[in-house]
């Protein structure tokens, strides 16, 4: 692999400057946890998307028409695609591998602009991604995991999509199926893979209802699969449950207070919290949904013409299955705009990246929001928040992050330019990864923290089944108590734009705990129970003991 066209802003003046607004930022932001560290100055591309797979490396791509990046294409290879609109001929990469446990990347390639795309992991742990711009907006493409010295690439399909998706949402569906929901000018949705019964495109009104002249204000809509099956869909300010089979609305929820856009260009944030199956022994599971951030109404309008207005510093949060469900509306320490919800192994959500004030879209953003925030979704309202400590890189238009496997957050990307621009901009494209440490990494916490024992990493386990979980715990940590120890498992999300698709995080149901040998323990938990739950595939499976997570193991349910 080779790196070229180097920064052309050298990296000691980016830090500095970053460096001071964080101490700006920091001075109104009390406490401050985790820590961050810098894990690559470049792999060559802006991480606009990004997937985890099961073999711990994490898929990343920018778009084709940024123009040459800076990391080469194995050698000899090149692309051509005469339909491109920057460079015909490019021997450049627009995705990497990243290794997450080797801290090592390699060049992949994409044949059509993938940019502004979309995508969820298969139950095979394949990555399926839809669509992008230009010649890539019907295209499928794969990724599936293989060893390193394999060479797996990118295979892609030639009018794998009914329609054009460019700033779409995908979920996958308890039958394996993808849906792909919406994007510019798509007021409908799709399968994939096509069948028989379903092969076309299927009219959505709600994104037509919920789309603002000239704004749109409803792309990247956020998607979550209820308990039920059905679909809970938020776009805009808010949002329905929708029976996808029947194409029947089954519910329309009341707007978010304040009536504000939440969606893309004035892009806020949305997680499913935790489904929590051990506290529900009549077999219910509560579903509920967090929106954080935004921009209030007209913000992208009066960005074009150099007006950045404060972006939104609530939340709201709404119980998806109640008969009448309400917002339940919160006060975030700051406002966001353009930020990420990562779901974290202790049932926490980390809210990071963005900007204070502006919306998305080409140097639309300003103040960027260098400090993360942890919600606490189980403590009392007033005191669910916590700041975090800062990063010194601005993440602005076009930033992503993941959960690794080992409990870090990989944050990377952000280019708010049409092309690559290191040099005369407020915010530098960037092509650096980090990676944010939360407090329960901290090592004054080895003494407590488990460590799974077994299952082996990539185990089976069926729906519904009993299995045992074993691990360590310092013999100094005194008795480990039933009460002190959970179970959970969580999803790995395509992220882009602000929104993981397809996150999921369930707490499952433990029936007992014993004692192995000294500092050895085994729990006994169940898998969810069907596929409503929690789609097949690879999930990564943690013990938390005295809300400190272990490193996680890959299990796949099936």
């Amino acid at each position: 692999m080779s790196l070229h066209h180097p920064y052309n802003l050298s990296l000691s003046l980016l830090l500095f400057l970053a460096s001071a607004a964080a101490a700006v930022i920091a001075a109104d932001a009390p406490g401050g946890r985790g820590s961050w560290q810098l894990l690559q100055s470049s792999i060559g591309i802006s991480a606009m998307h990004m997937q985890l797979l099961s073999n711990d490396r994490v898929v990343i791509f920018d778009r084709t028409d940024f123009g040459r990046s800076n990391i080469s294409l194995a050698a000899g290879n090149c692309r051509e695609d005469p339909n491109e609109r920057v460079v015909t001929r490019d021997c450049s990469a627009h995705s990497v591998e990243y290794d997450s446990a080797t801290n090592t990347f390699r060049p992949l390639t994409v044949q059509t602009d993938v940019w502004c795309s979309s995508g969820s992991a298969m139950p095979d742990g394949r990555l399926l991604q839809t669509g992008g711009f230009n010649d890539g907006e019907r295209r499928v493409r794969s990724f599936s995991p293989c060893a390193p010295a394999a060479g797996c690439d990118w295979v892609e399909y030639e009018n794998g999509l009914a329609a054009r998706r460019w700033y779409s949402t995908n979920h996958l569906l308890p039958d394996g199926r993808q849906i792909i929901v919406g994007g510019r000018r798509q007021f409908n949705y799709e399968f994939y893979p096509k069948n028989d019964a379903a092969p076309g495109v299927y009219s959505l009104p709600f994104l037509v209802q919920t789309n603002d002249p000239d704004t749109e204000n409803n792309l990247y809509p956020f998607v979550f699969l209820n308990v039920d099956g059905n679909l809970f869909i938020f776009a805009n300010n808010r949002a329905i449950l929708y029976n996808y089979s029947s194409r029947a609305v089954v519910k329309s929820y009341p707007a978010i207070p304040g009536g504000d856009s939440r969606s893309y260009p004035s892009t806020g944030s949305a997680a499913l919290l935790p489904l929590k199956l051990a506290l529900q022994p009549g077999g219910d599971v509560a579903a509920e949904v967090l929106v954080c951030g935004g921009a209030p109404r007209g913000s992208y309008e009066k960005a074009k013409v150099g007006n950045f207005v404060k972006g939104l510093g609530t939340c709201g949060r709404i119980r998806v299955n109640d008969p009448n469900p309400v917002w339940v509306m919160e006060t975030m320490p700051r406002e966001r705009v353009m930020g990420d919800m990562v779901m974290l192994p202790d049932g926490n959500v980390l809210i990071v990246n963005g900007a204070g004030s502006g919306t998305a879209g080409w140097e639309y953003g300003r103040d960027p929001v260098l400090n993360p925030v942890i919600y606490r979704p189980g403590n009392p309202v007033g005191s669910r928040f916590e700041v975090q400590n800062p990063t010194a890189v601005p993440r602005m238009y076009h930033s992503a992050a993941v959960l690794l496997r080992d409990g870090r957050v990989l944050v990377g990307g952000s280019n708010p330019h049409v092309y690559y621009n290191f040099t005369g901009v407020m915010f530098p494209t960037d092509l650096s990864l980090e990676a944010f440490s939360p407090a329960y990494l901290d090592g004054s916490f080895d003494g407590v923290r488990p460590a799974v024992v077994s299952p082996a990493s990539g185990s089976g386990v069926a729906y519904g089944q009993k299995f045992a979980i074993r691990f360590t715990v310092a013999t100094g940590a005194g008795e480990v108590k039933a009460d002190d120890v959970a179970v959970t498992m969580v999803a790995p999300p395509f992220t882009t734009h602000s929104f993981a698709m397809n996150q999921r995080l369930l707490v499952l149901g433990s029936e007992k705990l014993r004692g192995v040998a000294a500092g050895s323990y085994e729990v006994t938990v169940s898998s969810p129970g069907s596929r409503n739950l929690a789609p097949a595939g690879y999930y990564m499976v943690f013990v938390v003991h005295r809300e400190i997570p272990s490193t996680g193991v890959w299990v796949k349910l099936h």
